[in-house]
């Protein structure tokens, strides 16, 4: 276990929304949920936006623009993590003949998915190395697509970290070091318990922790009633820990999160119950590499 211990708050994700009306939809309500969050502890914020209006996941950079521009004006140290997850998804017209696009499906160039990223450029940006079936559709990830964002985002001087949603994933991340595509060590997130990805357990998070290469940064997090449970094991097996309402919409069985920053300082507890301290973002930065 580490001395300190990096928390990353993932303030609403791309995923349906939850029932919980605490779910923050509009730049301003990510943006103040994000606030709330670093005040509580979080040294990482990982964001995703979405239509105000509708709710549904989003791409659009002014509304990337407007939540970090309204984080960053009022507490420009706190590291900054945006997705690159969206622009992947093949939602079949016919399941039966999976041939054809259907609705919903979202398919982008590899510029695109990295577009807010090289305009205002965070500390962090995700990297997803899954192929899987996820929400009803099949999310694609093809390792030229990969290649070239990887270096998008190197060019642009932001970190990616290596979202792993299955063990094939850890093979194409050394795969792609060992072709220059990504710099190793690397800092990696273990997605656990979401669909047909790997599961949320013991076993396979100290697996996967074990396929890392040397040196490497982690953590592992759970989806749903899995994520306190998970950022505990995280913690107890060397990495850092994630919650947050991209996670888990709840704070215990049957009570939904009032806010991010809620579940923050219910890991903090824990965590610091267990020994270790909470990085701050100085800290953050120089344990995962990052520019001062």
């Amino acid at each position: 276990m580490r001395d300190v211990i990096v928390v990353t708050c993932a303030l609403t994700g791309a995923g349906p929304l939850s029932k919980n009306p605490a779910q923050p939809i509009t730049p301003k309500q990510i943006a103040l949920s994000g606030l709330e969050a670093a005040e509580a502890g979080a040294a990482v914020l990982h964001v995703h936006v979405r239509d105000p209006q509708t709710g549904v996941f989003s791409g659009d950079l002014a509304l990337y623009e407007e939540a970090v521009d309204l984080i960053r004006a009022q507490n420009p140290d706190v590291i900054l993590n945006l997705t690159t997850g969206l622009g992947s998804g093949f939602y079949p017209k016919d399941p039966m003949l999976p041939s054809e696009a259907g609705p919903g499906t979202h398919i982008w160039t590899a510029e695109r998915r990295v577009e807010h990223v090289l305009k205002l450029k965070p500390e962090i940006c995700t990297l997803d190395l899954v192929t899987a079936q996820v929400f009803g559709g099949i999310v694609i990830s093809t390792e030229q697509v990969l290649s070239r964002m990887a270096t998008l985002i190197r060019e642009a001087g932001v970190k990616p970290e290596i979202e792993l949603f299955d063990s094939g994933d850890a093979v194409l991340a050394k795969h792609l070091m060992a072709q220059g595509a990504l710099d190793g060590p690397g800092m990696f997130s273990f997605v656990m318990g979401l669909n047909f990805t790997m599961p949320a357990d013991t076993q396979t998070m100290g697996y996967m922790r074990d396929q890392l290469p040397p040196g490497a940064q982690w953590q592992g997090f759970g989806i749903g009633r899995n994520q306190f449970p998970m950022a505990m094991q995280s913690a107890l097996l060397g990495g850092h820990v994630r919650v947050g309402m991209e996670d888990n919409a709840f704070i215990s069985r049957g009570e939904f999160a009032q806010s991010n920053a809620q579940q923050v300082r219910k890991v903090r507890r824990m965590v610091e119950d267990m020994g270790p301290t909470i990085a701050t973002p100085s800290q953050a930065r120089s344990i995962l590499g990052l520019k001062p």
